[in-house]
């Protein structure tokens, strides 16, 4: 049966029996062969039995032998016993033959203990194969069993395919009729086909023109929203590096001055973990300048999220996870302050606002770290935005009461007597940079667009963009169509012009006809009768080859125009015409395909030029484009480190301004001592003076 003619589940049913009775004959002579190899086993171990019992009889041929020697020799030591010989000899005899008899005897027990356990193992795997092979035995009925079943129902699957085949035949040629008959409606629908063309034409453009419209506006609104955000990124990076460094400075002033006595190992190890901020600070702002640049047109209309964005979510869960390091240090370091001798119950206070409000802060920033992560994540666009958008009010609330809090501490500590100026600059920088902060993370809670409008909009961006693929799958098929309607206008055409000639040619012969006959009945009545039965015949064999001539017209159609020809002895006159016709045909058609051949190589070498010239143009944004990347990270890591540079330095120079100030301090304190030594001398010795005076 052939299965090109065969549905496609009867064909893998057929594939997957023939595939069953393969595997079943190869493990049913498996068998064969494994059962024959068995029987081949058994029958050597009959034949090792046989000469194992030939053995045994042996054995126990020399064991009678043993035996009656043994009488013999037990007969001749009772002899010898009666006789009762004396001397050496015959007590050396005495013991040859003891000897010989003991040897006898171990011999004789060691071939029995042998006999009896090759015995038992031949029984034993004897049994052992007897099993094995009637197991061997019913696996093959079993097998033998199957395969029967299963060419069974593949011989009644042949014949349902058999008659399937037969079914399918008489459909086969229903279709073709069937597509005769479409043959014949072409012509009716090549209108139809002309104007659904148009209006798609025209519905294409329409489309094409809101949706780019609708692109357009939602590319520039992304860009003009990822700006803001890269905006307010900026300025929370500067915020927190300002406070993450001031806070380090503070440690190292407050309450120990690093200066004039070592800090505790809590407040190193917190200043140590602070002057890595940037590490953790700065990948925010480079990851998102490299998601604000990788936003296209092309990542608008996917409406996905675009893939910078899972670096942005990542530096920002390093960070998070940073805050949550350095936690603990600042609470502890609180609370050292709060534990410090000169520090006030209000300051204490205060402290334990500010753990609440560190606290706070860090629970609010991995909240934020959830929804960016989740943000991340294809497909997630439901309620994050709005949960991402209270995360972050929630971010300026938390910040924004700790710097009222911050505020109040320098207010208090500002009243306190052994606050030093030094204190008081990291303070108010600190201040400085909590108020920064404050105000980047204000800038996100101006409204936005409404979340239903967004989703609203999203549908009618996808419908349009779904509706133009769509209408472009359909005018793609209406040209393929178009073309294939071409071809077959070609063709009746062809055949139209054919018949004409044919018609022409038929009247032509009619009309001689017709003369003859007019002539013929001008002469006698016998030759109008035989004229009359002439005309009659002529116009029934015209009939009957206009008959033939139809049905080999019909079987000689096809779709690209092939010459319908009659074998006619009548019409070798005609060939001659009917080649000049088509031979001009051809001729014009060929004309017309040249002209749009050279006009489609003029528009093709056209369209190459400008590719090629926007391939070059390409290339040359393409290298000035990553010219300028590489310059601009490099300015970006100039300015990172000219910055640390200058923080360093700055501190440098502030820990030397503030050695310097305590060395002057010290100087003051010691030159006001020597002062007042030099005093006391001068006293002690104006009084000497007086005492030999009055002496």
């Amino acid at each position: 049966v052939s299965s090109s003619n065969l549905p496609f589940s009867q064909t893998s049913r057929a594939q997957e029996l023939r595939a069953q009775n393969q595997v079943l004959k190869k493990g049913v002579v498996d068998e064969q062969a494994n059962s024959a190899s068995l029987k081949e086993q058994l029958k050597q171990r009959d034949q090792s039995l046989r000469k194992q019992e030939q053995e045994m009889d042996s054995l126990s041929f020399r064991n009678q032998q043993l035996a009656k020697r043994v009488e013999l020799l037990q007969e001749e030591l009772a002899a010898s016993e009666a006789r009762g010989k004396k001397g050496k000899h015959g007590l050396q005899t005495q013991s040859v033959f003891d000897e010989d008899l003991q040897k006898k005897i171990e011999e004789n027990e060691r071939l029995h203990i042998q006999f009896y356990e090759a015995d038992e193992q031949h029984r034993r795997q004897e049994a052992e194969l007897r099993a094995r092979l009637d197991d061997l035995e019913e696996d093959a009925k079993q097998h033998q069993a199957v395969v029967d079943e299963f060419t069974t129902k593949y011989m009644e699957t042949i014949e349902r395919l058999q008659s399937d085949k037969a079914r399918l035949e008489v459909k086969a040629q229903a279709l073709e009729r069937e597509a005769k008959e479409c043959r014949m409606r072409t012509e009716e629908c090549q209108q139809q086909l002309r104007r659904c063309q148009s209006e798609l034409s025209r519905q294409v453009k329409q489309s094409s023109s809101v949706i780019q419209e609708k692109v357009n506006c939602l590319f520039l609104k992304a860009r003009d929203v990822a700006g803001q955000a890269l905006s307010f990124i900026q300025d929370l990076v500067a915020a927190l590096l300002n406070f993450h460094s001031y806070t380090e400075q503070r440690v190292h002033i407050y309450p120990l001055d690093s200066s004039i006595e070592p800090i505790s190992p809590l407040n190193q190890k917190f200043s140590q973990y602070l002057h890595e901020n940037a590490a953790y600070v700065r990948p925010l702002e480079d990851s998102f300048l490299q998601l604000y640049q990788s936003i296209t047109e092309d990542t608008v209309t996917v409406l996905e999220t675009v893939v910078k964005l899972k670096s942005f979510a990542d530096h920002f869960s390093s960070y998070t996870s940073f805050l949550l390091k350095i936690l603990p240090y600042q609470l502890r370091s609180l609370e050292e302050e709060s534990e410090a001798p000169l520090c006030t119950a209000a300051l204490t206070v205060k402290n334990q606002e500010l753990k609440s409000d560190m606290k706070r802060v860090t629970s609010v920033f991995q909240k934020l770290q959830s929804y960016i992560n989740l943000l991340a994540l294809p497909s997630r666009l439901t309620s994050v935005f709005t949960q991402l958008s209270a995360g972050l009010h929630s971010l300026h609330d938390a910040i924004k009461e700790m710097s009222k809090h911050y505020n109040q501490k320098a207010s208090i500590e500002q009243e306190l007597p052994t606050v030093t100026q030094k204190l008081s600059t990291t303070t108010e920088c600190l201040l400085g940079s909590l108020g920064s902060l404050t105000s980047s993370t204000g800038k996100v809670r101006p409204p936005s667009v409404p979340y239903r409008e967004a989703l609203a909009n999203r549908r009618i961006l996808t419908s349009s963009t779904e509706s133009r693929e769509g209408l472009t799958q359909q005018v793609q098929q209406s040209q393929e169509k178009i073309a294939r309607l071409e071809q077959e206008k070609e063709h009746w055409l062809l055949e139209a012009q054919l018949g004409k000639v044919r018609l022409e040619k038929e009247n032509q012969r009619i009309a001689d006809l017709e003369a003859q006959l007019a002539a013929t009945l001008a002469g006698s009545p016998h030759l109008q009768t035989a004229a009359a039965s002439s005309l009659t015949q002529s116009h029934e064999e015209a009939e009957t080859e206009q008959k033939a001539t139809g049905k080999e017209t019909t079987l000689c159609t096809s779709l690209v125009g092939m010459l319908c020809t009659t074998p006619s002895m009548e019409h070798v006159g005609d060939e001659e015409s009917r080649e000049q016709l088509i031979k001009t045909h051809y001729m014009a058609r060929v004309g017309e395909l040249t002209t749009q051949l050279q006009i489609s190589d003029s528009k093709a070498v056209h369209f190459h030029s400008e590719c090629r010239a926007l391939a070059k143009r390409l290339t040359i944004a393409e290298k000035s484009r990553e010219t300028l990347s590489d310059e601009v990270k490099q300015a970006n890591k100039n300015i990172t480190r000219l910055q640390d540079e200058l923080a360093t330095t700055k501190r440098s120079y502030e820990d030397q301004l503030s050695m310097m100030s305590d060395h002057l301090c010290s100087m003051n304190e010691t030159l006001s001592k020597q002062r007042e030594e030099i005093d006391t001398l001068k006293l002690g010795g104006k009084g000497n003076a007086k005492k030999n005076k009055g002496r």
